[in-house]
């Protein structure tokens, strides 16, 4: 059995009953539910549509995102997620570089890396090159004026943990930054890059080891090994090309509003919505979210 589940993005609820009801009934499913009024609705089919591919582009001219997974097994034991534009809506190295005023250059390198179009270790020695000298304060300025939370990730985090699940950010930004914004959020633990300092500023080195795509696989594997479950109650999120290796390897791999290289190798896409799709997707109605 299989679960069809069609959403939008919550703050343009625009999610009707005629499309829903149009691909219930052209794939025999089973009665709509709706999980959330005008922001998503799901039913069962019993064999995964052979056309879903064409669907799913068509649904995206309408801004509609859909997954289609297994039934069983599709509520989660554990999130594990990326932060740059995923958690937060920006690339920590980015603001960064704004305000040393190399903000361009960093992120044309920023975004070829993500697109998997640079060496990610390569890339991120060039661009935090570009900081020396910077005072270490900027890292809180930034913190403080230029970062914002992805809509819908408290929601995310405080259901998942109310229904017994553990939370880990996996970065490859920066310590400074994961552990306020995984304090924030309710992470239960954060991985990421140290920023080397000296004598109150940047000294343009990343200390080792860097933590980049093999990294993000083994925090999936020591961490599952630690809380004693399986890959497959897994819950995994990222936009980049560095999470590839994360999102193939657990239960459920979603790229969120992906880079097109990402997104090319990933079955499950949210382009449309924001992170309570990742509790859509696992059945999770809106009501049942713990904020």
């Amino acid at each position: 059995m299989f679960v069809v589940t069609l959403l939008t993005h919550p703050a343009n609820p625009s999610l009707g009953r005629e499309p829903v009801e149009a691909l219930r009934n052209a794939w025999g499913g089973g009665d709509a539910q709706w999980l959330a009024t005008g922001e998503a609705a799901e039913f069962i089919v019993e064999t995964a549509p052979s056309n879903a591919s064409d669907v799913w582009s068509s649904l995206q001219g309408e801004d509609i995102d859909m997954v289609i997974q297994p039934l069983e097994g599709r509520r989660k034991k554990m999130l594990l997620a990326d932060m740059d534009s995923t958690m937060i809506q920006q690339e920590c190295i980015d603001e960064l570089a704004a305000e040393a005023g190399v903000g361009d250059r960093v992120a044309e390198i920023t975004a070829k890396a993500m697109n998997g179009e640079l060496d990610f270790e390569g890339a991120i020695d060039e661009r935090v090159g570009l900081l020396a000298d910077l005072p270490e304060s900027i890292i809180d300025h930034v913190l403080n004026t230029r970062i914002t939370f992805m809509p819908g990730g408290k929601a995310l985090l405080a259901t998942m943990k109310a229904n017994g699940g553990y939370a880990a950010l996996v970065s490859g930004g920066f310590t400074a930054f994961t552990a306020k914004v995984a304090a924030e959020l309710g992470f239960d633990e954060n991985r990421a890059n140290t920023l080397e300092v000296a004598d109150g500023k940047l000294t343009g080195r990343v200390v080792r080891p860097i933590l980049g795509q093999e990294a993000k696989l083994t925090a999936l594997n020591e961490i599952t090994a630690t809380l004693g479950i399986d890959h497959s109650e897994v819950i995994a999120v990222g936009d980049g090309m560095n999470d590839l290796l994360m999102l193939s390897s657990a239960g459920t791999g979603v790229a969120l509003h992906g880079k097109p290289a990402l997104q090319a190798k990933c079955d499950v896409k949210i382009n449309h919505g924001d992170l309570t799709a990742l509790l859509y997707i696992q059945g999770y109605s809106k009501d049942e979210f713990a904020v």
